[in-house]
């Protein structure tokens, strides 16, 4: 989903628009990269300073769900590399949402040192091991000023400090979204400084393109 508003923070609700796409992944290429050209392909309406939510299917493994599978879930869910993380950037996406167990690839987190069977089958199968195909990432910590080189999780590190942000294991009526722009509102808990929580997403379909902030937190949320 996709459209535009102020930047998110999670101490208050956060409405703005934005499109759902479904990304086509090549299935021969597991665990697959989320790449520009495949989001770009995907058909939705994306705009500078949109809200980007990108639906795969892996919800579908996800606990309760008729083809639950936890393993494949957390261990073999897709996910983007930097070349997106430059493109979200550039793009000015607001914040973005998957439905997957983490919104850095698989082989782009822990799971690669905690299942090396798996970093290995990877690795037969690209040629490259993990933490060579997804490269290192340099960035200046705003705060400290320390120079940080990493390369693992750059969607939980360097994009958070840019002002990305994003929602993990998305769900629910997600399917019913594939391809429209709509008004999005995500209501995380009500608290300062919290690293992470759950957070109620929804998407308003006939708000239009123009809402009126009403209260004084989403005022000031909204003029940030």
């Amino acid at each position: 989903m996709s459209r535009s508003g102020s930047r998110p923070r999670f101490t208050s609700a956060r409405i703005s628009t934005a499109p759902c796409t479904r990304p086509t992944i090549p299935k021969a290429t597991w665990p697959a990269v989320i790449t520009p050209e495949i989001i770009e392909g995907a058909g939705a309406d994306i705009r500078d300073g949109d809200i980007l939510l990108l639906h795969t299917g892996w919800h579908r493994h996800y606990e309760g769900q008729p083809r639950q599978d936890l393993v494949k879930y957390f261990c073999f869910h897709p996910g983007p590399n930097l070349d997106t993380l430059h493109w979200m950037l550039k793009k000015k996406i607001r914040w973005w949402g998957m439905d997957t167990g983490s919104c850095d690839h698989a082989m782009n987190t822990s799971i690669r040192t905690m299942r090396p069977d798996l970093a290995a089958k990877f690795t037969k199968l690209h040629g490259k091991a993990p933490a060579e195909f997804f490269g290192t990432f340099e960035y200046s910590h705003k705060k400290s000023g320390r120079r940080v080189t990493a390369d693992v999780f750059p969607f939980h590190s360097w994009a958070f400090q840019e002002g990305l942000l994003h929602a993990e294991n998305l769900g629910g009526d997600i399917e019913l979204m594939l391809n429209k722009r709509a008004l999005i509102g995500a209501f995380p808990w009500r608290y300062q400084g919290l690293e992470a929580c759950p957070c109620r997403i929804v998407a308003f379909l006939d708000a239009g393109e123009n809402v009126e902030a009403v209260g004084h937190a989403a005022k000031a949320i909204m003029a940030s």
